[in-house]
């Protein structure tokens, strides 16, 4: 089954390669999508692929990379559009 999150991480998630690893992440597992930092210290993504995959992807945003500081995670599913044909960082 396809699924796609939205994703908005708080903490210290800016300044510690958290983009980047997210996006080796994504392509590890198939996911498609993009992530971009947000001009009020957040980290926002789009994930899309099987939901087994998404949801590895969630967990991961909970833990981050080392140095990461994750306080928040906030989740809205979507309905999967399939629009992405990588994973990239904005």
């Amino acid at each position: 089954m396809k699924a796609r999150a939205h994703v908005f991480v708080s903490g210290r998630v800016q300044g510690v390669f958290f983009r980047s690893t997210v996006a080796q992440e994504a392509q590890l597992r198939g996911v498609k999508g993009w992530t971009r930092n947000l001009p009020d210290g957040k980290v926002e993504a789009v994930f899309e692929g099987d939901r087994e995959a998404v949801e590895a992807m969630i967990a991961f945003c909970r833990r981050g990379p080392r140095g990461a500081r994750v306080t928040k995670v906030h989740v809205q599913w979507e309905t999967y559009t399939g629009i992405y044909e990588n994973f990239e960082v904005r």
